[in-house]
């Protein structure tokens, strides 16, 4: 039951922020720098993930998960972000576990802050293991990278994290539709178009469910694309 409960709970907060993908078209078309939308990531949702896995489920054991228990502590309850901050770099030097959550953290915060460099320099050494938070990890890397102008860059990031997401129907269509954007700033849009087709024959419940009109999508696409 309580893993059952976990599970739910990180599946609506991840899901919370697919409602945001209803307007990134109408972003896209109005900010001289479409990408920017790439702010919209599941950023909120690993930092709370991580907190519950390793705050409430697993004990402190050593000296860095003790440190890291803190940092989280500092930045939940107490709304200390500065001082989680500095924790969370001072134990991402760190090997294990902790040293790799903390790199993480460590990426969440500084790319909430605007500084997608220093985010990028913690995040890209980030270990992604898990399915899902390592395909976020993968997504705040591309993210970093849309907001340095590196689209290139951003792209295999984003590739990365659709792998990684292992086909998840509520997370891997989530990927495939930031890369599909970074592919329209590229002006590539047959790549964009075979995304979208993708996302309606792998997904057909996705779009619906979270008010994405990817029919409207493909279409704009084919007409970009010349098909």
């Amino acid at each position: 039951m309580a893993k059952s409960k976990k599970n739910e709970e990180v599946r609506t907060s991840i899901d919370n922020l697919n409602d945001s993908l209803t307007s990134i078209g109408e972003k896209v078309q109005k900010n001289q720098k479409p990408l920017m939308i790439a702010t919209i990531c599941v950023v909120a949702v690993v930092a709370l993930v991580l907190v519950y896995i390793f705050l409430m489920r697993n004990p402190a054991i050593d000296e860095a998960n003790t440190a890291v228990g803190a940092a989280d502590r500092e930045m939940l309850i107490n709304g200390n972000d500065s001082i989680a901050l500095d924790i969370y770099q001072q134990v991402a030097e760190d090997g294990y576990d902790a040293g790799n959550r903390a790199k993480l953290m460590a990426a969440i915060q500084l790319y909430q802050q605007g500084k997608y460099e220093e985010a990028l320099g913690f995040v890209s050494e980030y270990s992604a293991k898990d399915a899902i938070i390592g395909a976020a990890a993968y997504s705040l890397e591309g993210d970093c990278y849309v907001n340095l102008d590196n689209l290139d860059a951003a792209v295999g990031s984003f590739k990365n994290a659709i792998s990684q997401s292992d086909a998840n129907p509520h997370y891997t269509p989530f990927f495939m539709l930031k890369l599909a954007r970074v592919y329209r700033a590229q002006d590539n849009f047959e790549g964009a178009l075979k995304l979208y087709e993708e996302i309606r024959a792998d997904y057909p419940n996705y779009a619906t469910a979270n008010g994405v009109n990817i029919e409207k999508e493909i279409e704009f696409a084919r007409v970009k694309a010349g098909k």
